[in-house]
């Protein structure tokens, strides 16, 4: 069952001999419950890509379709709510609320939204994600590897649509790369999210169901690894 369309989507930045191409005309398709890497070199438009699946940046011509729903046909208001019900954005950098501990950072979108916080889906995540004892922790009380996992909390905790993740293993060791990645796969099979991945490693890219590479904002390749 389709829950991602992408039809001939580009975005250009500048204007004239300035003007920069991020994305030319890339068209794809995403299935319920795929996980996906996308991978290419630096400046090929793989995080402008993720940023208009995303909601976060805007298409200069194309089209996504999340759900069936035309997202760049949506006002301001409801873009801002398809955000946070649709989709959920993992960042290298974490992007937590210093001021707030390890549960009111994973509630954020939920309370953002206006809504009561799912207190069994709440202890589920931290449970799976390992943060038993640390619920009371701010930001600057944890490590690298558990603010990362704060932040992907914080992405499934609304149980969106599809997982967005821009190089969410960049700023960590091996050790908590691996386990990144392997928590990652988890909320893929255990809550059936569609996830896809932006990362420059190999390996982590080779654990996806299906690669995508883009070149000079084009897709080169776009590969089945295992159904």
């Amino acid at each position: 069952m389709e829950i991602l369309r992408v039809e001939n989507l580009s975005k250009t930045y500048g204007k004239g001999d300035s003007m920069v191409r991020a994305l030319d005309g890339v068209s794809f398709s995403v299935n319920k419950g795929e996980f996906i890497s996308i991978i290419g070199p630096s400046g090929s438009g793989k995080s402008t890509l993720l940023h208009i699946l995303g909601g976060v940046d805007k298409p200069t011509d194309g089209t996504v379709y999340m759900d069936g729903q035309d997202v760049y046909a949506m006002n301001d208001e409801q873009l801002a709510v398809f955000r946070r019900r649709q989709v959920g954005l993992i960042y290298q950098f974490y992007n937590l609320i210093p001021v707030l501990n390890v549960t009111e950072n994973i509630s954020l979108p939920v309370l953002m939204d206006g809504r009561e916080v799912n207190r069994e889906r709440l202890s589920e995540l931290i449970t799976t994600l390992r943060l038993e004892g640390r619920e009371k922790h701010l930001p600057n009380q944890l490590s690298g590897g558990q603010q990362q996992r704060v932040s992907i909390g914080r992405a499934l905790m609304n149980a969106p649509a599809i997982v967005l993740a821009d190089e969410p293993t960049g700023n960590l060791d091996s050790k908590n790369s691996h386990e990144i990645v392997e928590l990652l796969k988890l909320s893929n099979k255990k809550y059936g999210q569609t996830l896809i991945i932006i990362t420059h490693d190999e390996n982590i890219a080779l654990q996806a169901g299906r690669i995508i590479a883009l070149e000079d904002g084009k897709i080169a390749r776009d590969e089945v690894l295992r159904k």
